[in-house]
């Protein structure tokens, strides 16, 4: 019985092979052989490909890493030789100033009407403050400048081989939980608390809605005039004067925003209505109103409907605007050690309206930047 089963299995795989190559020409079998040999010699050639190029990109990152520390050493180079500059001016002019109280007090002893006289002709502790004062006025202004050309730099010479990456808020306050915050390089921002708080928006700043020669940075809360034209999406709605709009608009309720205008030397901040002309500016229009700064004159005005209003104040290092839509009026502030009221526009119109600001000339750097309010 075993032996008629062994047989009768022979002829079944016989006959099974037989129908294979009457179904299987032997040129198929050949060319699915081949096949199969270019596939392993195909993904042979791809693993050494793979290997190159994780040997090649070793070796840019190594390239990179190297690049940036030099770069960072560089910086952190002349940041440590601009503070011993400072220092060093510190202790030059505390010598000079303990020299001279040492002086006066020599002279005061000697002789009371000579001192008055020594008055009269200017103190030397003053003028040695003064000089101070401008010699270090220097160093931060250059510091200030190699920020801003640096910052241009990065976001439009590199702009297209550089990967994007959101650049940190440097202006926005740190928050209450964060932990051992590094000291400021620059004066602080005024970091009151707002009555208004508790209607703040986050605004940004509408990529189709800037001139082409103001570049927006960190998230789109930082507007700044640029050199080079930036690479924008067309816009039919795009400003043909050095202009943007927010991203949001507000046609019913209390609403309040913050910008840091301490940074340009000439600025309009205010509100707009969405249907602005591309050339029409800030404040000039019947749906426009606007606090604006010049620089160059000094001063303070609000702006509506090609009406100036001036101010006599200070220019402020941060402007507070608070709308309040069921009354119709727009007020703005001056944020310091306290806020203090510029100027209240009745605002006389039905449609949605958008946060808006101007910078003055694009010849000039300047930025202005949007920062988050301190809650009561």
């Amino acid at each position: 019985m075993g032996s008629a089963d062994s047989v009768w299995g022979s002829v079944v795989v016989s006959v099974t092979i037989a129908e294979l190559e009457e179904l299987i020409p032997e040129e198929e079998i050949w060319e699915s052989s081949k096949q199969q040999e270019i596939t392993a010699e195909t993904i042979h050639l791809l693993r050494k490909d793979l290997d190159k190029t994780k040997e090649y990109t070793s070796q840019i990152k190594s390239q990179v890493i190297k690049d940036f520390c030099c770069m960072k050493e560089y910086v952190e180079r002349q940041e440590r030789n601009t503070l011993m500059l400072i220092e060093q001016q510190q202790k030059a002019a505390q010598q000079k100033i303990e020299e001279t109280i040492h002086q006066l007090t020599d002279i005061k002893a000697q002789t009371r009407d000579l001192c008055e006289g020594q008055r009269c002709e200017g103190s030397p502790l003053t003028i040695n403050k003064i000089t101070l004062d401008e010699k270090l006025n220097v160093v931060k202004s250059a510091v200030e400048d190699l920020k801003r050309k640096l910052e241009i730099l990065l976001l439009e010479n590199y702009a297209q081989q550089l990967p994007p990456v959101h650049l940190p808020d440097l202006h926005q306050e740190p928050s209450v939980s964060s932990s051992s915050p590094e000291p400021a390089a620059e004066s602080p921002e005024p970091s009151i608390s707002s009555q208004f708080s508790q209607w703040a928006d986050d605004v940004t700043f509408d990529p189709t809605r800037v001139h082409e020669r103001l570049a927006l940075t960190a998230q789109n809360r930082r507007v700044m005039v640029s050199s080079h034209l930036t690479t924008y999406q067309p816009s039919p709605k795009r400003f043909c004067i050095s202009q943007v709009l927010c991203s949001q608009g507000f046609s019913t309720g209390c609403h309040y925003w913050e910008v840091i205008t301490k940074d340009s030397d000439g600025w309009a901040v205010g509100v707009a209505h969405e249907t602005i002309g591309k050339k029409e500016k800030l404040g000039r229009t019947e749906h426009s109103w606007c606090v604006e700064w010049l620089g160059p004159r000094k001063q303070l005005s609000a702006w509506h409907k090609d009406q100036e209003t001036l101010l006599h104040k200070d220019k402020p290092l941060k402007v507070g605007v608070f709308l309040e839509l069921q009354k119709k009026t727009v007020s703005f502030y001056s944020i310091d050690d306290k806020e203090m009221l510029l100027h209240t526009f009745e605002i006389s119109t039905s449609h949605p309206l958008y946060p808006a600001f101007w910078l003055y000339t694009l010849e000039k750097n300047g930025s202005l930047t949007i920062s988050q309010p301190n809650r009561r």
